[in-house]
């Protein structure tokens, strides 16, 4: 039988500079959900990559005395450099700078003219460089730029216009008919009532006052401007061309999530719409904002020198450790906070002692009573009924949460599992059945027990900590791969060895 697609993509990073963890989470987040839909057995193809154009690229080059070109190789091949440090199981890195993308954006943008979807005009208004942004007086705060507080310039120019104008009642419509579309709620609610109800502005998709960017191919004083350029990135790179598309993207489109910041979602759930309907492609079926990644309970900025580097995290604290506070930290509808002394507590409470403790401590005790020689005995007490109860719902409640894009309340769900088996071990007493000759298969029976728990938690927590399930599975020696507890299983353990060892932080 062929397995259901779900193509899943992240925002492109915008390659003007080294991304700090802020920018690594999303990748990450998108990784998990990527791996656990493998897990539930789609065929998923994950996208990610770089947006490589635009004024603010041209003058880091300028400074830098580099070609864009030679600027963007070096940033794109930093960010992918990261994207595997943090181990994501991306399809496609994608950039923007690839001939193929440019050639299909030409082509989309001379459909888009020639229907009338796009006209000439002129633009003026004020201006923010680093955003990309023209803003009008009414949207400034405190005459700054509203999305991150910088001065603006007026500028004028000749400029091509996408009609958004035209497309708002449908788009209304639609986001009113689908109340999934955008995601969490909150963001939905904020586009319909302070963007599209208000009465959407045409668009400026060209630009005349600098060069870094795919050149209109009928008027080539013009450059393609970033959001037509970008946001295509999601078809051109899975075989749309204006004259329909190849099997792959047939196959994939229309997109299952776009997993986007919070601060993009306005981009992704109203020009993307629009430039979709005016190609007559469907939309995808779902536009997740996540929120954003706070240190000190403060936005990360180079300026007030709070930035933190993914791969600085990862040489401290093991990608693993720092993939699980990104994953399990962060709510799913409001902004997350990090520092180092937030994930040393974190490893240290969940990761060694409910984790590591857990799995060190039942191997060991299946060398000392068995020689690591374990089955299933069958000698049942009550105690046993609700924690096999709970080991055979975890599959459920984590395909559940997942579903619905809560991956942190998914990974609470296996946690709370492997508490109740360090619980369990408190309430069976291994070591004092360990006394009494009589109560053998009793004992065999208790560690059996923790061996399923730990083998199903092992299984549920890779897409979230893929180094540490292939461990935990090589120490346990056991490749048996259902998501409930077996009857019959047997095991014959690896050696145990620290999963994770805790941190003293006066000495970090």
């Amino acid at each position: 039988m062929e397995k259901e697609k779900y193509y899943i993509t992240t925002a492109i990073a915008y390659t003007s500079g080294k991304p700090h963890i802020g920018n690594t989470y999303e990748i990450v987040l998108a990784d998990a959900i990527a791996r656990f839909k493998r897990l539930q057995g789609y065929d998923v193809y994950f996208q990610t990559g770089t947006d490589e154009h635009g004024i603010k690229i041209e003058e880091k080059a300028n400074a830098a005395g580099v070609k864009p070109q030679e600027f963007v190789d070096e940033v794109a091949g930093e960010i992918k450099r990261i994207w595997d440090l943090m181990n994501t199981s991306y399809d496609k890195f994608v950039r923007t700078t690839d001939p193929k993308h440019e050639k299909v954006v030409q082509h989309i943008f001379k459909k888009m003219y020639d229907q009338g979807d796009i006209y000439k005009g002129e633009y003026s208004g004020l201006y923010c460089t680093p955003c990309e942004s023209f803003w009008t007086e009414s949207q400034l705060v405190d005459g700054k730029c509203p999305d991150c507080g910088r001065e603006v310039q007026p500028q004028s120019e000749e400029a091509y216009f996408f009609k958004l104008s035209k497309y708002q009642k449908r788009l209304e419509d639609y986001i009113e008919e689908h109340p999934d579309f955008i995601q969490p709620v909150a963001r939905k609610n904020e586009m319909l009532n302070n963007f599209i109800k208000p009465g959407l502005q045409d668009l400026c998709v060209s630009r005349t006052s600098f060069k870094w960017g795919i050149p209109v191919d009928f008027d080539d004083k013009h450059v393609v401007y970033v959001w037509l350029d970008a946001l295509t990135n999601y078809i051109t790179n899975i075989g749309y061309d204006v004259d329909g598309g190849n099997d792959m993207f047939k196959k994939l489109w229309p997109a299952d999530l776009h997993l986007i910041g919070k601060d993009i979602i306005r981009f992704h759930t109203i020009y993307w719409p629009c430039f979709l309907m005016s190609l007559d492609i469907p939309l995808p079926k779902k536009v997740f904002g996540h929120p954003w990644l706070l240190t000190s309970a403060d936005k990360m900025s180079k300026s007030k020198g709070n930035v933190i580097y993914a791969d600085d995290l990862v040489e401290e604290f093991g990608v693993d450790a720092v993939r699980f506070y990104l994953l399990h930290e962060i709510p799913f509808a409001s902004d997350g906070n990090i520092t180092h002394d937030l994930l040393i507590d974190r490893i240290n409470s969940e990761l060694a002692n409910v984790l590591g403790n857990l799995v060190q401590r039942t191997i060991s005790m299946g060398h000392k009573y068995f020689d690591g020689k374990i089955s299933n005995k069958k000698v049942e007490e009550d105690v046993d009924k609700d924690f096999v109860a709970a080991i055979n719902s975890l599959k459920e409640k984590t395909f559940e949460k997942m579903d619905n894009l809560q991956v942190a309340d998914a990974m609470t769900e296996i946690f709370n599992v492997l508490r109740g088996s360090n619980k369990y071990i408190d309430e069976t007493t291994p070591w004092v059945l360990a006394k009494d000759e009589s109560l053998k298969d009793r004992l065999e029976t208790v560690l059996y027990n923790l061996l399923e728990s730990i083998r199903v938690c092992a299984l549920l927590l890779e897409p979230f900590m893929p180094d540490t399930s292939s461990e935990i599975l090589k120490q346990i020696n056991n490749n048996k791969d259902s998501l409930e507890l077996l009857a019959d299983n047997s095991y014959d353990l690896g050696e145990a060895s620290p999963l994770f060892k805790r941190i003293d932080k006066e000495k970090k």
